[in-house]
């Protein structure tokens, strides 16, 4: 059993926002409000829902009572049944398996508002949800930085923006400065964003999100009736999203469908992998087309059906055409072409040109919460990327016009 010290060393490894899947739910929408667990009365959990196995001493009973419900995940529509643990190890960054069993013996963790074990199989529809103290108010708070916003639509109730690469999306750790959050902060310094459900208070308006090294389109709400409508829209799908992703080799099929449940590395925490099997990880969708084939490169359209972490680049990985320049999953090498020299020094030079892997979110569209129009954006290659798409174009043509 656990000891008091352990316990809070898991609310450590908890609560900083770098360490939470993108599904994590704060179940308060404003910094400091203290909300009550489910089926608990006075803000604080009853001793008489603690499980027989739970912790009996008076220190770790104290530790209990002065929890809160702060943080929760949903189970997918599309999620077969599994392991409570597992369930939670595919969407925790930095943690181990027998951490997460500790917390869930002593009540950390909780499915539908009641202690469980680590064995139960958590099944659609159900609702686990992480407690902790409440934490210090000053960890949530934006800071409003004036950073130049690429606005590409903005009304009362929503903003389309153009994030650049190279900018983190919230504050998190290491990165509490410069992020968009901060830039929209700013920008917005006279409206009191929503929260989504899903979301810490260090998140106003996001809706959804895109990596740090990734450019291209984010919805932001500014309202809760937009945040509640283009939620909805996200979680049936309806939303639609497209890339452009620059992959190595040669796709043969002109269009696909990859089908293939997205969890994390289990022996590397910060990657995400495929799971054939389907047990494990979450269900996740891409539909892709060929937009030109280069031979040593093509470049696709991918469209999200569903939204998971690194999506687009697992799946390509796992088809066997990573991402050009994607380090984290194997595209920051030569996989396709000659051995000799100026081939090797013409991709290293396109890879400095494109220092991060080649991904754009090009389009998005979804329905306006207030006025129902069907709402399109799109947005061009930045410079970096169409530099490099042009260099593969002309060393493609060049090798098909040699003669023989």
């Amino acid at each position: 059993m656990p000891g008091s010290g352990t316990l809070f060393a898991l609310f450590a490894f908890f609560y900083p926002s770098e360490t939470l899947a993108s599904n994590a739910t704060p179940h308060d929408k404003t910094m400091g409000t203290e909300i009550p667990a489910p089926g608990t009365t006075d803000l604080r959990l009853s001793k008489d829902t603690i499980m027989e196995d739970a912790p009996k001493d008076d220190i770790q009973l104290a530790a209990l009572e002065t929890m809160y419900e702060y943080q929760r995940f949903e189970v997918d529509p599309g999620q077969k049944p599994i392991r409570l643990d597992k369930f939670l190890f595919d969407r925790i960054k930095g943690i181990s398996r027998n951490k997460i069993q500790d917390a869930i013996t002593v009540g950390y963790i909780r499915v539908d508002g009641r202690m469980v074990r680590s064995s139960l199989k958590v099944k659609p529809g159900q609702v686990v949800t992480l407690m902790y103290p409440k934490p210090p108010e000053e960890r949530l708070k934006v800071i409003p930085e004036k950073i130049e916003l690429d606005i590409r639509y903005e009304d009362d109730d929503l903003m389309v923006v153009n994030k650049p690469a190279g900018m983190v999306v919230h504050p998190g750790i290491g990165n509490y400065r410069g992020t968009l959050v901060n830039a929209i902060a700013f920008h917005l310094q006279d409206h009191d964003l929503p929260i989504k459900t899903g979301n810490l208070a260090d998140r106003p308006g996001l809706v959804h999100r895109i990596d740090k090294d990734t450019s291209g389109l984010l919805v932001i709400a500014k309202t809760s009736l937009a945040m509640n409508s283009l939620s909805r829209q996200f979680f049936h799908h309806t939303v639609k999203r497209k890339y452009l992703a620059l992959v190595w080799g040669s796709v043969e099929e002109e269009t696909g469908t990859m089908v293939a449940n997205i969890g994390r590395n289990p022996n590397q925490r910060l990657m995400m992998t495929v799971f054939p099997e389907g047990e494990d990880g979450k269900h996740a969708v891409t539909h892709y087309k060929i937009i030109e084939n280069l031979y040593y490169v093509t470049l696709l359209e991918c469209q999200l059906e569903t939204g998971r972490t690194h999506q687009i680049r697992v799946h390509m990985k796992h088809m066997g055409h990573p991402l050009f320049n994607d380090e984290k999953y194997g595209g920051a090498r030569i996989l396709k072409g000659t051995v000799f020299s100026k081939y090797k020094s013409f991709v290293e030079n396109n890879f400095t040109l494109l220092p991060r892997q080649a991904l754009h979110a090009r389009s998005l569209g979804f329905i306006h919460p207030r006025t129902q129009e069907e709402m399109h954006f799109e947005c061009d290659l930045p410079e970096d990327f169409q530099t490099v798409l042009d260099r593969w174009r002309n060393y493609f043509q060049s090798r098909r016009e040699i003669p023989g």
